[in-house]
């Protein structure tokens, strides 16, 4: 399917009228109206709700511009949020805090589980420093392994979507079997500081959710160069025409590579900021369902669009939440039925009915025609008189020579 969104931007500049005005809309709405209109419940659900926003921007890059379909993003998501809450749990479970356990000074589910001393990898979490740049490394580095055996081996389309899903799955099951180290099914809960800062007070979701807006913007930024550069215009043509770009002598397996790097870092940013609005991670996020959540977003709000991977994420939890709070027992069947009309009847998402019928409508009210003006019988030019015929005779009987 061709990409109108891209092919109809001009390459030479970093936004056009239209997306800068996108742009504008969505920082009124994050910064000022939202905050301004909503409770702080309400208002921390929609941060939770941005954080999914990063993964949909991430699922541009890939799916939208690379061609690179993930049923994997929640694997991600869900190790930015375990990194940060790793630190977050350490924070809470000091000795003092912890007396009353068999083994103070660890994690409550380690003591549950007979855990007698903390694992040497839970031990460089003890640095706020090095769990932000744990946050971004472990996701990318998980990803860069995996692009590496994919890409290399010219795995793609739906083998490496089926691939994505299964490392899903291996993962979950992996989180919930190592009950003793990562929490099980339940995660890591319980999470109330951040050095010394109550995240669970009012004045500090205002302020997480504030910065998540900062960073998802940031993260639009990036996602925005990139696509704007040299590298976004390969990606196009490495969807398009692979074998033709590898012919050309550069090497697509780095590019995808790249983009799939990408994509988790956005994810991993996404579910760290996940972790400090609600307070807690569990394999729930990490799984297949999630996962496929996740590229809903992306689709409903336009895999060709930056901003409109922002708005699905919005307006589909939105909905999910409405589903859910009015009708428990079917609101999958909402989500469902949602993602299978915007497929069928608005393949291009939000974003193409934006462009397609709302973006043209000024350029077409200036170039409405001008109905033609009849003029009036008083106005109208006067015939000519027909030349005097001789006298006595007229033209139908003057005879013929």
């Amino acid at each position: 399917m061709r990409d109108t969104t891209l092919a109809a931007s001009p390459t030479r500049g970093f936004l056009t009228r239209t997306e800068l005005a996108g742009a504008a809309i969505l920082a009124i709405l994050i910064f000022l109206v939202l905050p301004a209109i909503l409770d702080p419940f309400r208002l921390n659900l929609y941060g939770k709700y941005l954080t999914y926003a990063f993964v949909a921007v991430g699922l541009v890059l890939c799916w939208g511009a690379g061609g690179i379909l993930s049923l994997g993003q929640g694997v991600f998501f869900g190790l930015g949020g375990y990194c940060m809450a790793m630190f977050l749990k350490l924070e809470a479970s000091t000795p003092e805090a912890t007396a009353i356990q068999s083994t103070p000074g660890i994690p409550d589910f380690m003591d549950w589980n007979q855990v007698t001393a903390l694992p040497w990898w839970w031990e460089p979490f003890h640095s706020l420093t090095f769990t932000l740049v744990a946050v971004v490394a472990v996701p990318v580095a998980f990803a860069f392994v995996i692009g590496m055996a994919m890409f290399r081996r010219r795995v793609g389309g739906v083998y490496f979507s089926i691939i994505t899903q299964a490392i899903a799955a291996i993962l979950t099951i992996l989180i919930i079997g190592q009950q003793g180290y990562t929490g099980g099914v339940n995660g890591i809960t319980d999470l109330r500081t951040l050095k010394g800062w109550d995240i669970r007070t009012d004045d500090a979701k205002e302020v997480l959710y504030l910065v998540n807006g900062v960073l998802l913007f940031a993260c639009l930024g990036i996602a925005q160069f990139i696509r704007r550069s040299k590298a976004g215009r390969l990606l196009i043509a490495m969807r398009d025409r692979e074998d033709r770009v590898r012919f050309s002598g550069y090497d697509v397996a780095a590019f995808k590579i790249f983009v799939f790097c990408v994509g988790a870092a956005f994810a991993a940013i996404g579910g760290a900021m996940f972790t400090l609005q609600v307070g807690f991670m569990s394999p729930s996020f990490v799984g297949i369902v999630p996962s496929i959540e996740m590229v809903i977003f992306c689709a409903v709000g336009g895999r060709h669009s930056i901003l409109g991977a922002v708005w699905g994420a919005l307006l589909v939890n939105l909905a999910k939440t409405g589903f859910s709070e009015s009708f428990p027992e079917l609101w999958q069947f909402g989500l469902g039925g949602l993602f299978i009309a915007v497929v069928l009847f608005f393949p291009e998402g939000l974003a193409g009915l934006w462009n397609r019928h709302v973006a043209p409508l000024p350029a077409r009210l200036r170039r409405r025609p001008v109905p033609p003006q009849v003029p009036s019988p008083a106005a109208a030019p006067k015939k000519p008189m027909p030349p005097a015929s001789p006298a006595g005779t007229s033209p139908a009987a003057a005879p013929a020579e």
